[in-house]
């Protein structure tokens, strides 16, 4: 469980998707075309976190436009998709600018080596699916007990809404 007082201080989630709101499998058509699955009970936790407030990023280097509709449909306020040469850092530092939220209001998780350089920036609370890869798994502030794909978004947006009182407001 991660500390009742840092749930407390979370205002931002920031998520990446293959392996953390998928289960990291693509799923190949004849056509060539690529798809992925996606939890519906994250999907209720991402849809409960909007509703109240809370700022939703999402920073992936894929960018499968099925992808970008489930987040739209979603409701995801900050989506990048694709990385353009950039590494996730750089994408989130400048966002971070933009934005202007501190980042101990911040919960990031991230489950494979793209990752690693914003997982180890020490005022963000640092999170990763129970399948991460083992050096993601080391650095993780928390580890759900859920894998990627399975429950483990839900997992960090639920708690984070209980320690607030906020996740059986309806």
């Amino acid at each position: 469980m991660i500390p009742v007082e840092k749930l407390r201080q979370i205002t931002t989630f920031v998520f990446d998707i293959d392996g953390v709101m998928t289960d990291g499998a693509v799923h190949v058509l004849e056509t060539g075309e690529h798809y992925r699955t996606f939890y519906i009970r994250d999907g209720y936790a991402l849809e409960r976190a909007v509703q109240a407030g809370y700022r939703i990023c999402v920073i992936t280097g894929g960018k499968h436009e099925g992808v970008r509709k489930r987040l739209q449909n979603l409701k995801i306020q900050d989506v990048f998709m694709g990385s353009g040469g950039k590494s996730k850092l750089e994408i989130y530092e400048n966002w971070l600018t933009d934005v202007q939220i501190p980042e101990h209001e911040m919960l990031y998780m991230g489950d494979d080596l793209p990752d690693y350089q914003v997982m180890v920036r020490p005022d963000l609370l640092a999170t990763c699916p129970a399948d991460a890869c083992e050096e993601i798994l080391a650095i993780a502030n928390y580890i759900s007990p859920k894998a990627g794909g399975k429950g483990a978004v839900r997992d960090v947006i639920e708690q984070v809404m209980r320690a607030k009182n906020e996740w059986l407001q309806f």
